[in-house]
Formats: C-alpha cells, structure tokens, sequence
C-alpha cells in the first residue's frame, strides 16, 4: 500500500522487450535502499524489484499492466515518479493508493498562475463507474492530490511549486496520458449504491 507522498524520481535507462512483457531499467537515489522482490510504486504502478546493480534496478511490466497504463509508452530518458510502500509505523500524509492503476486520463490543460500551476484532465467515467468528488482524493502518476471542478468525466488540481519540482508534473503537457488511481472510498460506495455485491 501507497500513499501517494512521491519519494523522489527515476530515470528510465533501458527498456527491454521479454515477449508480451517490458522490462525497465531505472536509475534512482532510491536503488541502495531497495531489495528484489522489494514493491515500489512507478507513476502509480506497483512493480516488483526484480534485481539490483549500482545505482539502478530493474521491473517488469506484464502486457495487462501495459495495456491499462501509461508505462508502455515510457521512453529512455523519461523520468519516473518513485514510491516505497508504506511503512506499517508510518504516516498518511496522502490517502489510500493500492498501486492498482483504474484508468488512463489525459491532460487536457496546463496553466502557469504564477506561483502555482493547474491542471485539467479528462477521463471515461463511464469505465469502470470511476468518479471524483469535489475536494476528494485522486492520484496522478502516483501523486496523491485534492480535486476541484469536479463534473462527470474531468476534473482539475493545483500543483504547489514543491510538488511541481520534486515529480514529473515538470514534464507533463497537455495532451499526454496520466495513470489515474480513484478513492478506494469513493469507487466502494459508487458499487454499493449501484446494487453490485
């Protein structure tokens, strides 16, 4: 389990096609800190460590987790945002993130205030019955955040100088595809009131 606080970013060194599957090399200040079979969240996407060497490591995204995430589109050079799980002792400074990423949104604006930034994505609410609410929970590429503007298939979030400069939200343009992770909370209550069990 996550809590979508980003530790630090990796740099995508190697992408290795294994069948169906990708394997990503990444270098990270995280890596002398890490262990194989050690799980660590990639723009949101729990991966497994799978080994060690200096300063990088590597993971290995099945085609299921490439088809329903941003990561097959990642690229040498590209970085990542990086999370450790949770320590049992720890503290949620963010929300609950399983790791389990529900769908691929888009960016649909960008916005320099001045002293912040706001971002605008859209999504298919109609996937999965994935829904925000106005002040809720959301995670973006692994980055717990507060939404605001809330409607059936877009939302909006504003980004701190702090958490601009310490994640990938520096890279992101309107356009691209973010992994999207939705209140734990909020998608059980969606299925409750829609009469599933």
């Amino acid at each position: 389990m996550f809590t979508g606080i980003v530790e630090t970013t990796g740099r995508v060194a190697a992408i290795q096609a294994e069948g169906t599957n990708l394997t990503f090399t990444i270098e990270s200040s995280l890596t002398h800190e890490l262990k194989v079979d050690q799980s660590v969240s990639h723009n949101g996407v729990c991966l497994t460590v799978t080994s060690v060497s200096g300063d990088a490591y590597t993971v290995t995204a099945v085609d299921e987790t490439l088809k329903k995430t941003n990561l097959g589109g990642l690229q040498v050079g590209h970085r990542v945002n990086l999370e450790r799980c949770m320590p049992a002792n720890g503290r949620f400074d963010g929300h609950i993130v399983q790791g389990h990423v529900d769908q691929v949104g888009r960016c649909t604006n960008v916005q320099d205030m001045n002293g912040s930034w706001l971002f605008d994505f859209e999504y298919d609410a109609d996937e999965n019955g994935n829904v925000t609410v106005e002040k809720g929970s959301i995670c973006i590429n692994g980055v717990s955040l507060t939404v605001f503007n809330s409607e059936a298939n877009s939302f909006r979030v504003t980004i701190i100088p702090y958490t601009f400069e310490h994640t990938t939200f520096r890279d992101l343009q309107a356009g691209d595809r973010v992994n999207l992770e939705f209140d734990i909370v909020g998608k059980y209550i969606k299925k409750m009131l829609a009469g599933y069990r």
